[in-house]
């Protein structure tokens, strides 16, 4: 019997070809790129200038059910539909976030889509890349440097240091770092004060990035953080203490977007990557326009399921970036299904129906959330070795009883080719699409209670919100200063419709708890953080950089 490759060793049996090709297929020229080795470069902002007025390609968004520990393969999808569309004659291109290095460290490992279905160099990608993550996490500590400098230097703005609302943050998942105090040591250390790190992918500066049209909107983005409130009260802001543009600076280079390639050469253009449980969870901004410049198909993805990365890639990245999915895809596998069916993860090799036809209730309820942005779903049944015939057919015949259209795909295994039957769905449902009726779920200008009560029955299905501590005190500050006039972030668990992990399937009759409201008004949304969502993840009992080494020739080993 063939041992199974890990999806690292395919990865490294890849034949990559020089990123010079790839940008040649999208109608780049060296002079459009900025080589970082031989096989990833960064496109110009000048390409998307030249492209403004050019017709636009149609976008695909990837979304998926609630994740389970059985894994549902959403980014492996993404990559192998993108594959599964250029193999089809078609002039495709994906566009991913960038990994987080947390991560990669902690539980998941690499995350490039998986099999056959990869996106290379894969090492490379999930390692530093070509280092945004780091000119992120410099820019955003450059400001909490200068903070504390003021501070220290005479405090001109009467920054109140109890109420420094913009943090620290590193790449890593560090839970030593949540709480801490600075500014110890005596007087020569700055004023003593209690602080906390976050983990970068969570930090306003990597929304401002995935939400930026170039450099210049940027800078005036990063101006506008509320850093702060001042003893009487006011809102301090980034332009106050005249640190944006030496952070504008150090992202000269992060704003361009990344272009790879995948195991089939197909172009994937990979940049930026906010968390979507506590963040927005959606690539950039100026990476999807660039690649619906210079393609007709862009296939993207949103983190985690349908309820909190597809919303806020509707609610927040479609209403600022003015852009009209033409389609999106759902993806579930049987064995999620039968997860939140109530089976047991140590039993999911086991045919079970029963417990197919309980969870299925979890992809019905995200199907109904992506029609009521105006979107026709199609749903991708991403299948696994162990998956019984009569576990798929259920599946298929439940979604034809709700006149959706359903593939089976098995992109990880076969690559692009076992992901045709998807993008002929796909492509059936954009070629039948009349006219587009996308529409965002909410006017950003309701009160913030309003919004949040939309958002958790519409999408969620919760009969009711409770705000906990400081939450409608806060919500009332930011109404009297006039920040809430923008659309929602909620930061919420990914395992559950709920705000409780453990509530699986598809819950009723609950309460989402609302314990914190902040605003990142250079970002442009308000954060709402439910349940017990960290901003600085910790590592597990067993972190897979255990299992991760390096060779003396440069192999690497363990990543994914």
């Amino acid at each position: 019997m063939n041992k199974i490759k890990s999806d690292i060793e395919i990865a490294q049996e890849a034949k990559m070809l020089p990123i010079i090709e790839v940008a040649k297929k999208l109608g780049l020229s060296e002079d459009d790129i900025e080589f970082y080795g031989k096989y990833k470069c960064k496109i110009s902002p000048e390409v998307l200038r030249r492209n403004k007025n050019k017709k636009k390609g149609k976008l695909i968004l990837v979304t998926a059910i609630n994740p389970t520990a059985a894994g549902e393969g959403k980014s492996t999808v993404t990559v192998g539909l993108g594959q599964a569309l250029c193999s089809m004659g078609k002039s495709a291109v994906i566009a991913l976030r960038e990994p987080s290095l947390g991560p990669v460290f902690g539980v998941k490992g690499g995350a490039a889509g998986g099999g056959y279905a990869q996106v290379v160099p894969m090492e490379d990608i999930n390692l530093h890349f070509t280092g945004d993550m780091h000119a992120i996490t410099a820019a955003n500590n450059l400001l909490c440097a200068v903070i504390d400098n003021h501070i220290h230097q005479g405090n001109a703005l009467s920054i109140d240091s109890r109420r420094i609302v913009f943090k620290r943050v590193m790449d890593m998942n560090d839970r030593a770092l949540r709480d801490i105090v600075v500014g110890m040591g005596g007087k020569a250390n700055g004023f003593l004060r209690e602080d906390g790190f976050m983990i970068t992918v969570a930090s306003e500066i990597m929304a401002i990035l995935c939400l930026s049209r170039d450099l210049m909107d940027l800078k005036v983005r990063m101006g506008n953080i509320v850093v702060a409130y001042s003893l009487t009260g006011e809102p301090i802001y980034c332009k106050d203490l005249k640190a944006e543009g030496a952070m504008a600076m150090l992202m000269k280079d992060a704003i361009k977007p990344n272009l790879v390639q995948t195991l089939e050469n197909t172009p994937a253009i990979i940049h930026g990557g906010p968390f979507a449980n506590i963040a927005h969870g959606c690539n950039s901004l100026m990476a999807t326009e660039t690649a619906l410049s210079l393609a007709d198909y862009v296939v993207t993805e949103a983190g985690f399921g349908a309820d909190l990365g597809a919303e806020k890639f509707f609610d927040i990245k479609c209403r600022y970036g003015h852009l009209m999915p033409a389609c999106t895809v759902i993806v579930a596998t049987v064995r999620a299904l039968k997860l939140h069916g109530g089976m047991k993860k140590d039993e999911l090799s086991n045919p079970n129906v029963e417990a197919v036809k309980k969870g299925v209730a979890n992809l019905e309820k995200q199907i109904e959330n992506v029609k009521k942005f105006g979107v026709t779903p199609v749903v991708a049944i991403n299948r696994f070795i162990a998956d019984s015939e009569e576990e798929l057919s259920f599946i298929e015949e439940f979604c034809n009883k709700l006149g959706v259209q359903v593939a089976l795909t098995e992109v990880w295994e076969k690559g692009g080719e076992g992901g045709i039957t998807l993008g002929e769905k796909v492509l059936k449902v954009i070629d039948s699409l009349e006219e587009n009726n996308f529409k965002v779920l909410y006017d950003e200008k309701l009160p913030i209670k309003e919004k949040v009560a939309i958002i958790t029955k519409e999408i969620y299905g919760a009969s009711g919100v409770e705000y906990a501590g400081n939450a409608s005190k806060q919500i009332s500050e930011l109404e009297k200063l006039g920040l809430d006039k923008l659309p929602i972030c909620m930061a919420k668990t990914q395992y559950s419709l709920s705000d409780n992990p453990t509530l699986l399937g598809r819950p009723e009759n609950f309460t989402i708890t609302v314990k914190e409201v902040r605003v990142s008004n250079g970002a442009g949304f308000i954060v709402v953080l439910t349940g017990d969502i960290m901003t600085m993840p910790g590592l597990p009992k067993t972190p897979a950089a255990e299992r991760m080494d390096i060779l003396e020739d440069g192999t690497i080993l363990g990543l994914f």
